[in-house]
């Protein structure tokens, strides 16, 4: 059995490692040695490549693998009007060896929030310009402008109530969808941490601390998405991912989906769900029970943190176990999460990462047929 609408049966969650080349072109234009246009060109060249290995394997769908970006999400959100981005507060990621400190950059509301420019739709054009199948766009979900910093990281002046704020930030997200709309794109997927995050029980009560309810974040986060998503055209389709965090091999949170699951499943209309179940860090499948018959879950079984290549046979057991919840035609494949969603990569090789991608495909084709990739 075959989709021929995304997400599809084999798919990918969107960030690809940089190839050195590139990296060291950012690098250079950082010291000031070659101009913007010089760095885009090269990141051109090195998306038509990406692009041609990704359909290569046999993907259906196609990112850029965010080559034009530091931070998933960072890029994005400094170019909203009313955003500030500082240095960061110093932040615990775990690895399988041990602990490692890490301050990524802090997102502020320091104004009005305006969308006052296309961020995502140039970079669009280009992708679909060079791809033959379906081209995805990641972007992080408005969340990210909220959680990390709660009501103290949003200027009381500005938003002394914060329902206009989430309304504001509604909008400015609504104007960047219908830009990638009109230029094309037919396939968004929000990258969000923060839903994910609210499953560890240590974050949650940093969020208690900071004058929220984690019980009642889930709901309103829903609210936010869904006055972003529900007028959207027919013909869009709209993906979540949840992320633990993934940064260098590393991540934040742990837990299983169960705190979250009734509003993320029953209240939020997007139209697909990219999960993380690479590990016990993700919990049991038993949160799929609250999956509602519209939707489509996108189990991530192969994680991108390390080489380690998963087997067929535990990929399909556990695809089996997941089936007993949602049914299989309503499940699709793909890795736990991005390859590199910093610059800097994650702890694997390129050839391991198209090794993964590649016993993707394979497996959804033992599973659901040659054709349903």
């Amino acid at each position: 059995m075959s989709r021929l609408n995304p997400p599809f049966r084999a798919d990918h969650v969107g960030s690809l490692l940089r190839p050195q080349h590139l990296k060291e072109a950012r690098a250079r234009f950082q010291r000031n040695e070659i101009t913007k246009e010089k760095l885009r060109a090269i990141e051109d060249d090195a998306i038509r490549e990406v692009v041609k290995k990704q359909e290569a394997i046999g993907l259906q769908s196609v990112t850029d693998g965010e080559f034009r970006r530091t931070f998933f999400h960072i890029d994005f959100l400094q170019k909203l009007e009313g955003v500030a981005v500082s240095g960061g507060i110093a932040t615990k990621f775990h690895t399988r060896t041990g602990e490692i400190d890490f301050a990524p950059p802090r997102v502020t509301v320091t104004g009005k929030l305006r969308h006052v420019q296309d961020i995502q739709s140039n970079d669009f054009t280009f992708l679909k310009s060079v791809a033959t199948k379906t081209p995805k766009v990641t972007i992080p979900s408005p969340t990210m402008v909220h959680f990390r910093g709660g009501r103290k990281g949003i200027d009381i002046t500005a938003y002394p109530d914060l329902e206009e704020f989430f309304e504001d930030l509604a909008e400015v997200y609504r104007q960047e969808i219908a830009s990638l709309y009109n230029a094309g794109c037919r396939y968004i997927q929000f990258d969000d941490t923060n839903l994910a995050y609210l499953c560890d029980q240590q974050l949650r009560a940093q969020a208690k601390e900071r004058g929220d309810d984690p019980d009642d974040l889930p709901h309103a986060y829903a609210e936010l998405i869904n006055s972003v998503i529900d007028d959207r055209p027919s013909d869009l389709t709209v993906a979540i991912h949840l992320c633990r965090g993934n940064m260098q091999s590393a991540w934040i949170a742990e837990g299983g989906y169960e705190p979250v699951a009734d509003a993320l499943f029953n209240e939020l209309h997007v139209d697909a769900y990219f999960l993380e179940y690479d590990d016990a860090r993700s919990g049991s499948f038993d949160p799929l029970r609250f999956v509602p018959e519209n939707k489509v879950v996108v189990l991530g079984l192969l994680t991108t943190k390390s080489a380690a290549l998963e087997h067929p046979a535990d990929i399909m057991r556990r695809i089996d176990q997941a089936s007993r919840y949602v049914p299989v035609e309503r499940l699709c494949l793909s890795p736990q999460c991005g390859f590199a969603s910093t610059v800097q990569g994650n702890q694997i090789t390129e050839a391991d990462q198209w090794t993964k991608l590649e016993r993707i495909v394979a497996v959804t084709q033992q599973v659901w047929g040659a054709a349903a990739v």
